[in-house]
């Protein structure tokens, strides 16, 4: 049994992974460009990867591959259709990222709430010192209790954010395919409207692509705060970048992007420099004791796989 990891690089350089050793040999690639591609994955009979791309182009040539294991939860960087009729089995992992990722969502908010970003910079520019007074509060910041705290997507993430939200005293709105007992669940135009904090938690698909549209965003308030910890794609960026200029919106925090690394020429280049947004690098699903746990749930569907069962299948 051979297991190749082909792009180690996502998943940071402080991680070991001798708890797959004991499934076989254990090949780990830093990254996995198209050329090396064959190089990598020719033997492997089970790939781990997290965002590397396997399709109907690269998955032919595999003749030995009978299982890939996303190190994720979204699986939409292996075409699953293609898996499915060639035989090959798929796991991704569900529920490992859920604290690490709420913490970044609330962490977003509140920081933009607090415009802590611009109370940081007086101080470190030395402008507190020269001015002479005790304190500065100005820009001028608002408790979050009482406000109205929108959840787009009602998953394990989505919940725990909901839960923090009401415990800081927030009313919490919650939008989902299926109405939830005990949660204040409304339609999209409504959560849009009504929210003074709107995050969002779906996955990326056919119904969720551009969800986030211009014509939603122009119902926001004009003090709301977006938070996008889900998929790029499920925002109009364009319009996200445009609101935050026009000051249609309050503040803007986002993890992630349509393209990833955030190339040049998108448009949140144009607000990058803004104090009220806050861009991070598709980090929020990535504390230590969070990639620790992935890579154990990882190993167990590769176990659960060898004995014959299913865990955490996708194919």
């Amino acid at each position: 049994m051979k297991i190749v990891l082909l792009d180690a690089a996502t998943l940071g350089e402080d991680l070991s992974y001798g708890a797959f050793e004991q499934f076989g040999e254990v090949v780990v690639y830093a990254s996995t460009c198209k050329e090396s591609f064959m190089e990598h994955a020719e033997d492997a009979d089970v790939l781990i990867i997290n965002k590397y791309k396997l399709n109907a182009t690269n998955l032919p040539s595999l003749q030995h591959l009978k299982l890939i294991c996303i190190a994720a939860t979204g699986f939409d960087n292996v075409d699953l259709e293609y898996c499915h009729a060639h035989g090959i089995a798929v796991c991704n992992v569900v529920g490992y990222s859920t604290q690490c990722v709420s913490q970044v969502t609330i962490t977003m908010a509140l920081a933009l709430c607090t415009h802590l970003g611009e109370y940081t910079s007086f101080v470190r520019s030395g402008e507190y010192t020269k001015r002479g007074i005790a304190n500065c509060l100005t820009p001028v910041y608002h408790e979050v209790a009482g406000k109205t705290w929108g959840i787009v997507g009602f998953g394990n993430i989505g919940q725990q954010v909901g839960r923090v939200a009401q415990a800081l005293g927030c009313r919490v709105l919650v939008n989902k395919r299926t109405p939830i007992d005990g949660w204040e669940c409304v339609d999209f135009d409504t959560i849009c409207r009504e929210s003074d904090i709107l995050s969002l938690h779906v996955p990326l698909n056919a119904d969720t692509k551009n969800l986030l549209d211009e014509a939603h965003i122009a119902m926001l308030k004009r003090d709301a705060i977006v938070i996008n910890v889900a998929r790029g794609a499920v925002t109009d960026e364009a319009a996200l970048a445009n609101a935050v200029k026009e000051g249609s919106i309050a503040g803007l925090g986002v993890d992630v992007y349509s393209a990833e690394p955030l190339p040049k020429g998108h448009p949140f280049e144009s607000i990058l420099h803004m104090p009220n947004v806050l861009l991070t690098p598709h980090m929020a699903w990535g504390g230590y004791e969070t990639r620790v746990r992935l890579l154990g749930e990882i190993a167990k569907n590769i176990e659960s796989f060898l004995q014959g069962e299913r865990r955490c299948r996708i194919d």
